[in-house]
């Protein structure tokens, strides 16, 4: 047979997948079953992460502090003492850090989910993982700093004898879940439109400087709810995922704002919704993901 007529007779074939159909626009059950196997893989990956981040460095995991301390510095001189803040704010220090500290995971989720993909573009293109896992090793490596900041903000209610034991602390849990689904569907999201488009890395940053300032880290919600007063305004800035966790931090770990600084109503019923939302964008941005994803290797 020549090779013209063997080359007819393999056109004529059926095409068939083999492998572990990579960018076939799996399931989300099927997709989270996978990741589960890759358990192990998903540990040494975020391991990985954080042994890299601070190789060779002296001080090591110390680092992971001296950016919050730095801007709870920075804020608390600058806006606390010079422009006044701190008058109409009660352990305005302890204030600002528990906003940093709900930030900071929420920050460091989305910036580092982002570029995981294209960081790893070496592995994608050698051997097959299901890609979710990369940015779902970013998650895991930002828990990690986000105990370490939340151990410090504990040790310095306890120095100030603020140390949040009250009924409050319930609010924890729900702000701690909605900052984490609503970061993990993004960053699942963004992690594969980084890899057609690169900017969006860059475009990330900004937007993550933008809401710093868009939620109430260094200023109360009742002086927006004064400045806008009620009306739509208002409810979509409130209704935003990372204002109601910050608020829901605050209500937990800054006690000495309670009888002071007003909260919206039914914060636990809007961080439950939240949740709900968040949870439903991770099911839909995995979908998206999927179908993305097929194309991965080839592009990087």
């Amino acid at each position: 047979m020549s090779a013209q007529d063997r080359f007819a007779a393999l056109a004529q074939q059926e095409l068939v997948t083999v492998g572990s159909g990579a960018g076939s626009g799996k399931g989300f059950i099927a997709s989270v079953r996978e990741i589960t196997k890759q358990r192990e893989m998903l540990s040494l990956l975020i391991r990985r992460d954080l042994k890299s981040r601070y190789k060779d460095s002296a001080l090591g995991f110390v680092w992971t502090l001296v950016r919050p301390i730095t801007q709870l510095l920075i804020y608390y001189v600058v806006i606390g003492q010079f422009l006044g803040a701190a008058r109409g704010i009660p352990d305005f220090a302890i204030y600002v850090f528990t906003g940093l500290t709900a930030y900071g995971l929420f920050s460091e989720i989305m910036s580092s989910a982002t570029s995981s993909i294209v960081g790893n573009s070496g592995l994608i293109k050698k051997v097959y993982l299901p890609r979710e896992i990369f940015p779902l090793a970013s998650v895991g490596s930002a828990i990690f700093n986000f105990v370490i900041q939340l151990g410090i903000l504990l040790i310095a209610t306890i120095l100030l004898g603020v140390f949040p034991i009250s009924p409050e602390l319930i609010y924890f849990i729900p702000s701690l879940a909605v900052l984490l689904v609503f970061a993990t569907a993004f960053g699942i999201l963004l992690s594969a439109v980084n890899v057609y488009l690169r900017d969006v890395q860059y475009l990330v940053e900004v937007v993550l400087l933008l809401l710093l300032w868009a939620s109430p880290v260094v200023y109360a919600w009742e002086m927006v709810k004064n400045a806008l007063g009620p009306g739509l305004l208002l409810d979509l800035y409130t209704n935003n995922p990372i204002t109601l966790a910050v608020l829901g931090f605050q209500r937990a770990f800054w006690i000495s704002g309670h009888d002071v600084v007003a909260y919206p109503d039914f914060l636990m019923l809007r961080l439950g919704i939240a949740f709900v939302v968040g949870a439903i964008l991770i099911a839909v941005f995995q979908r998206v993901f999927s179908r993305l994803q097929g194309n991965f290797a080839q592009v990087l």
